[in-house]
């Protein structure tokens, strides 16, 4: 079968088309034929590893400390159950599917074997398409958003809105009541307020915290400014959420919690295929929708890489290891 491999650490272009072989699904395991993946920014960060200080060793040292040992990248994969392993129930052959791979990774590639315990039926009301980015994006939006008790009514500053997590935290923010403000720079502001955000914010123009408004929650995802001072656009009894846990950003969130009545949350999402069903239901109905900058083959992943290191793309970018 075709994958995509890499055997150093470094920019798109040690990505490569090889031949490899087809896995054989272990016992608790599910053989996919892999209709679809994404390029997220994370892909990226592994390949070139550039990750933050704190994972930087304990994942160097699990994903390999000269040179990668799982050599095939990707973390979102939809497609069809090919053949299942002994003590799988629940899924069979022919089933259309989709998941997360996690630190396991191998999406990009033909065939992708993967454990069933953060995978799921497809809609028959969905496509491929419309769920392979939901087991990191979908499910870390709705997560953080749970982390912060977001509530009917309440007011909600998204920093980073028009990102893979962004776009469905705009969305799953609306589907829960809550007025939207998203915070992202100009080219992606249409598409903000075509998926439902109340107010949109060019950071390169405005700064949020200049303009006198307050927000019962602050959905910061790529956490690159002094949370200090971002908080002050919280009300009295505000949440501030960071997805992208840099240590002084912490620090800071952590300081501002304990000098103030505003609260600071910082978790990572769990694994949960209740969560899949969920959002996957959520698209059957036209509830949220994924936002799909563009697609490329599996074979044009070195120009997929490129492109989202580039910083433009509005939601997904999508694979298709099948050809059309």
């Amino acid at each position: 079968m075709k994958a995509i491999v890499y055997y150093n650490y470094g920019p798109p272009d040690v990505l490569k088309v090889q031949e490899v072989n087809k896995p054989i699904p272990k016992d608790n395991e599910v053989l996919i034929k892999v209709h679809n993946a994404t390029v997220m920014p994370a892909d990226c960060e592994m390949r070139r590893f550039q990750l933050h200080v704190l994972f930087w060793l304990p994942v160097r040292l699990y994903m390999g400390l000269f040179k990668p040992k799982r050599q095939v990248l990707g973390m979102e994969m939809a497609g069809e159950i090919e053949a299942t392993g002994k003590n799988v129930t629940g899924f069979k052959k022919g089933d259309r599917v989709f998941g997360g791979t996690g630190l396991r990774f191998g999406a990009y590639a033909e065939y992708a074997s993967l454990p069933t315990k953060f995978l799921a039926i497809t809609p028959s009301e969905c496509s491929h398409e419309e769920v392979v980015s939901l087991p990191t994006c979908g499910t870390n939006a709705l997560h953080y958003l749970r982390l912060a008790n977001i509530k009917p009514g309440e007011k909600i500053l998204i920093i980073g809105a028009g990102g893979c997590f962004g776009t469905y935290a705009v969305q799953l923010a609306k589907y829960f009541g809550a007025t939207v403000t998203a915070v992202d720079t100009a080219d992606k502001l249409d598409t903000l307020r075509n998926i439902g955000a109340n107010h949109v914010v060019d950071y390169r123009t405005e700064d949020f915290t200049k303009n006198g408004k307050t927000y019962d929650i602050i959905f910061d995802i790529p956490g690159k400014n002094s949370v200090i001072k971002n908080m002050k656009s919280l009300t009295k009894n505000g949440r501030y959420v960071l997805s992208n846990p840099w240590v002084l950003q912490v620090l800071q969130g952590f300081w501002g919690s304990i000098t103030s009545n505003r609260k600071f949350f910082i978790a990572l999402a769990a694994e949960n295929p209740k969560d899949l069903d969920f959002l996957s239901g959520l698209i059957a109905q036209g509830k949220i929708k994924p936002v799909i900058d563009s697609r490329y083959q599996l074979e044009q992943m070195v120009e997929a890489h490129r492109y989202v290191e580039g910083g433009a793309k509005v939601g997904q970018v999508i694979i298709n290891a099948v050809k059309p």
